[in-house]
């Protein structure tokens, strides 16, 4: 009974920090971004509305039609991709790259990408 109630405390304690770790901001803000990188707003077009990076791409990679936005795009460019808080521009950098796309990076949020690229918030 013991063992059991070990078992199950750790199996909890892990899926709780699991599920913390899938909400932390994985943004890559201390990383030398490429001036020249094409940078990716992946919110949605609502969010993009409310302010994004001065001449960001909006690609809600979240939409139906993200693949083939993404497919436009040169794979052999360089890209900054971001969000709100990290999550869906690591998913859009799992797609870019599961797509062929060697130089992707992750900023983060909005936030974090205006600061590693030294672009302004408009809209």
């Amino acid at each position: 009974m013991s063992r059991t109630r070990t078992t199950l405390g750790t199996a909890l304690a892990l899926t709780g920090a699991l599920a913390l770790a899938g909400c932390a901001d994985t943004g890559t803000a201390d990383t030398p971004l490429d001036p020249d990188a094409v940078v990716i707003d992946v919110r949605t077009p609502a969010e993009y509305a409310e302010g994004h990076l001065e001449g960001a791409l909006n690609i809600d990679v979240q939409s139906a039609d993200a693949v083939a936005r993404f497919d436009e795009l040169d794979p052999t460019g360089t890209y900054v991709v971001y969000c709100r808080s990290g999550n869906r521009a690591e998913a859009a950098l799992d797609l870019l790259t599961t797509q062929g796309f060697d130089d992707v990076t992750n900023a983060g949020s909005l936030r974090q990408a205006a600061t590693a690229t030294g672009l302004d918030v408009v809209g």
